[in-house]
């Protein structure tokens, strides 16, 4: 069985401060793969630049002066870690016969690559790489990204549970998420629908080794909205159950209201009254706001605009370099 070209592919924005180290250890770990027969030695590490305001680039460019298989992707503003992440597997879909995507801060475990390509070679097109424990997190942080991916499920979103997009994927698998086009991406509920063979690899995460987290709570509540509403459409018929049980309530309030009436009772209390309409009336924007997020996603849709645009893409040079010694 011929060796296979690996592609790891490391969306970075704002990491000048990480990346130095970091981008080290990512090229020690492919050369370790190269040494011990298991990948080409036409490999390579691909650092995406999501448009940062640092000297992320320059540093992508110092890794490829001292080692040529450090390659760089430059997109031409920050287009999210979804998105970059993209550019960077669509890219290396048309040199690799697998990729290794991994953020950038160092916690994922590099080593849990050997037994990721181990699953590919067992005939697996996709192996998740999963968190055993969450030990290493704060209780809040814990807390937090269990309530992730509970709401994620509730809402019909299918995800791997305690994976986020540390993950091997082969060619064919690449081509099959090619034919996703929507503009909302969330890859971790876009690939479980891709299918083929998949497996899972479990790993413990370290603390991060430079910098700050780019994912606070406030960015994790967003990117599970959106993986929601990109997925599912469960919170539109949770919205036709709610409504259709707040009518039977009301109904069975009128008919309360009459029989008192009826009976010569009179009905006192404004601040009953105005309690009820304030909580429907907030149940009903909240609801047209669930709505509304549906319907601009349709709209960006229809848009059809590009998901990211390449700005410098270091592979192409090296090719014309080459063609021209």
């Amino acid at each position: 069985m011929a060796k296979p070209i690996l592609y790891i592919v490391i969306p970075c924005y704002n990491e000048e401060t990480v990346l130095p180290i970091t981008g080290l250890m990512f090229l020690e770990k492919l050369h370790e793969l190269m040494q011990n027969g298991k990948i080409s030695d036409e490999s390579r590490v691909l650092f995406v630049n999501d448009g940062s305001k640092d000297g992320t680039w320059a540093q992508i460019l110092r890794l490829r002066e001292t080692d040529v298989h450090a390659q760089g992707l430059k997109l031409s503003r920050n287009r999210g870690h979804q998105n970059a992440l993209l550019a960077g597997l669509m890219t290396a879909k048309d040199y690799a016969d697998i990729t290794i995507s991994i953020d950038c801060d160092g916690q994922d475990d590099i080593n849990a690559m050997d037994e990721m390509i181990k699953e590919y070679q067992d005939g697996a097109e996709v192996v998740y790489g999963v968190r055993a424990s969450r030990e290493t997190d704060t209780f809040f942080k814990r807390t937090t990204a269990q309530g992730f991916y509970k709401i994620l499920e509730i809402f019909g979103a299918e995800v791997v549970y305690n994976h986020a997009d540390y993950r091997l994927m082969s060619k064919r698998a690449l081509e099959g998420l090619a034919r996703f086009k929507e503009v909302n991406l969330f890859l971790r509920g876009l690939i479980p629908l891709v299918g083929f063979k998949s497996s899972s690899v479990y790993y413990d995460r370290h603390e991060r080794i430079a910098g700050e987290s780019h994912y606070p709570l406030s960015k994790m509540l967003h990117l599970a909205f959106d993986g929601i509403t990109s997925l599912s459409v469960r919170p539109l018929k949770m919205i036709t159950g709610f409504g259709f049980l707040i009518s039977l309530i009301s109904l069975l309030a009128v008919l309360i209201v009459v029989v008192i009436k009826l009976f010569g009772y009179t009905v006192q209390g404004w601040t009953s009254l105005l309690c009820v309409i304030f909580l429907l009336g907030g149940i009903q924007i909240f609801c047209l706001g669930v709505i509304g997020e549906y319907i601009g996603k349709i709209y960006a849709e229809s848009k059809g605009r590009p998901r990211y645009i390449i700005d410098k893409n270091t592979l192409e040079e090296t090719e014309t370099d080459e063609k021209d010694s």
